[in-house]
């Protein structure tokens, strides 16, 4: 029942549901009618036997003939009249002497009987009856329950058409909406009605879906040419070696040339991989991490360069909201692009400053342009190719990854006249 129910197009569940609410709300003001219909019936029945029973009272009371159509009886129920036995029995003689009209099965049918009190001549009490039978008021509430069923059944029928028609007529302008996004081609953008109504708010929200979806495929067909365009200088360059080395078998390859654009390609492949995982929000929870033996542990990865020196100041232990493997990431990134461009030497600074965590790494280097601080956290973006052998992709890492962690990462100008990134993480 269910899977047929979840088959079933929206316009006729609503139909349907609002047909059966409708078939019970008709059914039970039905019955209320019916119940309202029967007391009225009973009601004015039974004033009509009190007026007849009232005016055989006096007869009674007088001690003459008691008129024809009622009956006289005692408190017992015994019939002091002599028109023949008992006609109710003790229980409804007792309701009938408490002034509580009675209904009993009678030899056509059900039977209404009222009582009225009045002393007899010698002072006993008595009860004047009169009755009527209920065939008639039945047979014309079965007829008006039927009427009421068939009513209620065929109003049913017109709210469950009259709803499918309001849903269909409601709906159109989403068959429209649905037809228009179907047709949409890349870059458009779906009408917004003028109401301020649900369709509006539907409408803008698919029109914000469209532009993540087309922002996300255009930074994938970028992301794609430019991981591209910088796999090809390696693979070709070792393809190149290849085939010297096939061509002249007596030729040794420069197996260091080899080496290092191996190096090279595997370092462009991790990186692209875990700036994929950033981007899709592939994150284990944070947790602390202590950013100064990170730093630590970061410098002590780092390949000799007796050039340039490397210092560290870090005036008290403090973590950072992260994980180990971040954390390493982002640090092996800042401390080679900063030693990868210094002179002589790179300061590393961890500063607590409240809820956050500052790291500022500085060098003495040529510095970065101020028109292209922002353009250094871009992919594949290298402001002096021949400066190394970065593939553009560490500080767009760097930035990301700490971003997920919601950081910021910058660059400004170094008190030694280079470059300095600072990087803010929450604390942990």
């Amino acid at each position: 029942m269910k899977r047929w129910w979840a088959r079933r197009p929206l316009r006729t569940r609503i139909s349907l549901v609002v047909g059966v609410v409708a078939l019970v709300a008709l059914l039970v003001v039905g019955r209320v009618a019916g119940g309202l219909l029967y007391a009225a019936v009973i009601g004015s029945g039974d004033e009509a036997l009190t007026e007849r029973a009232a005016a055989a009272a006096g007869a009674v009371a007088g001690g003459t003939a008691v008129p024809v159509g009622v009956r006289v009886i005692d408190l017992a129920g015994e019939p002091v009249d002599g028109r023949g036995p008992r006609p109710v029995d003790a229980e409804a003689t007792s309701d009938l002497a408490a002034g509580q009209p009675v209904t009993v099965a009678g030899p056509l049918g059900p039977q209404r009987w009222v009582a009225v009190p009045v002393p007899a001549p010698d002072g006993s009490p008595r009860l004047v009856l009169a009755s009527r039978d209920l065939v008639g008021a039945a047979a014309l509430l079965a007829d008006a329950a039927r009427a009421l069923v068939v009513a209620a059944l065929l109003g049913a029928l017109g709210v469950g058409l009259a709803t499918g028609v309001a849903t269909r007529v409601a709906l159109r302008p989403v068959d429209r909406m649905r037809a228009a996004a179907a047709s949409l081609p890349p870059g458009e953008r779906l009408p917004v009605p003028p109401a301020r109504d649900e369709l509006a708010a539907l409408a803008a929200e698919i029109n914000a879906l469209l532009a993540r979806r087309d922002d996300a495929v255009a930074r994938l067909e970028r992301f794609t040419d430019e991981a591209a365009h910088e796999l090809r200088s390696p693979i070709t360059a070792l393809r190149a070696q290849a085939d010297v080395a096939v061509a002249h078998p007596d030729q040794a390859p420069s197996w260091d040339a080899v080496a290092r654009e191996a190096e090279r390609l595997s370092g462009l492949v991790g990186d692209l991989l875990a700036l994929a995982r950033a981007d899709a929000g592939d994150r284990v929870p944070a947790r602390p991490v202590d950013l100064v033996d990170a730093v630590g542990e970061a410098l002590a990865r780092l390949p000799e360069e007796p050039t340039v020196a490397v210092t560290l100041w870090a005036p008290s232990p403090v973590t950072v909201a992260a994980t180990p493997g971040e954390v390493g990431i982002v640090l092996d990134n800042v401390l080679a692009n900063a030693r990868r461009h210094a002179a002589t030497v790179v300061h590393v600074a961890v500063v607590p400053a409240g809820r956050w965590v500052r790291l500022l790494v500085d060098d003495d280097g040529p510095g970065i342009p101020p028109a292209e601080r922002e353009r250094v956290f871009d992919r594949f973006t290298r402001l002096r190719p021949d400066a190394g052998a970065g593939s553009g992709l560490g500080l767009a890492l760097v930035a990301r990854l700490v971003a997920g962690r919601g950081g910021t990462t910058r660059a400004t100008t170094s008190p030694d006249g280079g470059t300095r990134l600072v990087v803010r993480w929450p604390a942990g």
